[in-house]
């Protein structure tokens, strides 16, 4: 994969029809996808090294972003999933590699602003379900 400008990474939030808008502009983001390992390892493990479970780890994606909200309608529904603590479906756009597809929880929605400069906000998002992903 080519560098990419970080400005191209898009998140999306399903509107509830099914069609993905886009709610935030993000300034920096940061996708982590991460596995738990499954240690196996007992005392006969050969020369004693960890031995691992294939396929036993739970799997979680996280993403935290800091921006500043598209439109007053954008931050009103944010702020809405949040407090009602609904899972919605989101989409991570990652230009030249692929789409992350699936529910999410806001874990985290805080808000900032400078005295001469605008409101941001940042958000963080946890998996919540199996993920799929698409390469584009």
């Amino acid at each position: 994969m080519a560098a990419q400008k970080g400005r191209d990474l898009l998140l999306k939030l399903d509107d509830g029809t099914g069609n993905f808008v886009s709610v935030a502009g993000l300034r920096t983001q940061r996708l982590a996808l991460n596995a738990d390992a499954v240690d196996v390892t007992h005392a006969q493990s050969d020369g004693r090294w960890r031995e691992l479970l294939a396929g036993a780890g739970v799997r979680r994606a996280s993403l935290a972003g800091t921006g500043v909200f598209r439109d007053e309608a954008a931050d009103m529904q944010v702020r809405q999933i949040f407090f009602d603590s609904l899972l919605r479906r989101w989409q991570i756009i990652i230009p030249s590699f692929g789409i992350i597809d699936g529910l999410f929880q806001i874990s985290s929605l805080d808000y900032r602003g400078e005295f001469a400069g605008e409101v941001t906000y940042e958000l963080a998002l946890e998996s919540a379900g199996a993920l799929t992903f698409t390469a584009i």
